[in-house]
């Protein structure tokens, strides 16, 4: 891939993800980076958003709902989706890249990586019932 010229939006996206807790659907970040450019459009953001996610400087997470998520946090970590309100949630445990060796066994391939998403109901909701 040859060199990405810099962008000062994509810069503007990226530094949003890298201070956000949530998990941001393309419309939020829009919504956050347009106050820094007023004229940049929705079409813009999900370019840049996918662009960065290519390159491994953002993860795209696919959500049930149909909607994609964003997470700023490239290091490999595992995500809980509340099937309740819809919230998406970083869990806290342990790396489970020995399932790439499980999931390999009798494979004819190589297995690089894996991609885990939990789902259920989150604190808040439970606390709804």
């Amino acid at each position: 891939m040859a060199a990405l010229k810099y962008s000062r939006q994509r810069e503007s996206i990226k530094e949003y993800l890298a201070a956000t807790c949530e998990h941001p659907t393309a419309d939020t970040v829009y919504m956050h980076v347009k106050k820094e450019f007023p004229n940049i459009s929705l079409g813009t953001v999900y370019r840049n958003l996918n662009l960065l996610a290519e390159i491994g400087e953002a993860v795209k997470i696919t959500t049930p709902d149909g909607g994609d998520r964003f997470d700023g946090v490239t290091a490999p970590h595992y995500h809980f989706f509340c099937k309740e309100c819809n919230s998406v949630l970083d869990l806290e445990i342990k790396n489970l890249e020995y399932i790439n060796d499980i999931a390999g066994d009798g494979f004819d391939g190589i297995i690089e990586s894996h991609n885990i998403t939990f789902f259920g109901r989150c604190k808040n909701c439970i606390k709804k019932l």
